[in-house]
């Protein structure tokens, strides 16, 4: 059996709020419905819902592994995020113990993302 593709259903506490963290971010929404959105960066998505569960949300993580790190902590710095949607500073990117380095963000709901640069010579990083 193929897969074609894992999408995750993304909480939305505030669906407006939340749709324009991810517009900001550079997300492109292909989807726009009611009670949902789709969301695609490269070659991943995601599924944003109107539904909210505070202790699903608060323990939801996801992880985006980028080519260049540096360039996506620019793009993040530069919308504070915190005045913008009131949510946590993000955390400056940093090397884990696992050994990925890693940007810390939280959506306006509570789900925290792992912003991680992709090392080319891991193969489960490519």
């Amino acid at each position: 059996m193929a897969a074609e593709s894992v999408r995750p259903f993304l909480p939305a506490k505030d669906f407006a709020a939340s749709r324009s963290f991810y517009d900001a971010l550079g997300f492109t929404r292909e989807l726009d419905a009611d009670g949902v959105a789709i969301y695609r960066i490269g070659t991943s998505s995601f599924l944003l819902q109107r539904h909210y569960q505070k202790e699903w949300a608060e323990n939801f993580m996801m992880q985006l592994l980028v080519d260049d790190l540096d360039a996506w902590w620019q793009r993040i710095s530069a919308l504070d995020l915190p005045a913008t949607f009131g949510v946590p500073p993000p955390k400056a990117p940093a090397v884990q113990p696992w050994g990925l380095r890693i940007a810390y963000l939280v959506d306006p709901s509570g789900v925290l993302w792992h912003i991680a640069q992709r090392r080319p010579a891991v193969p489960h990083d490519l």
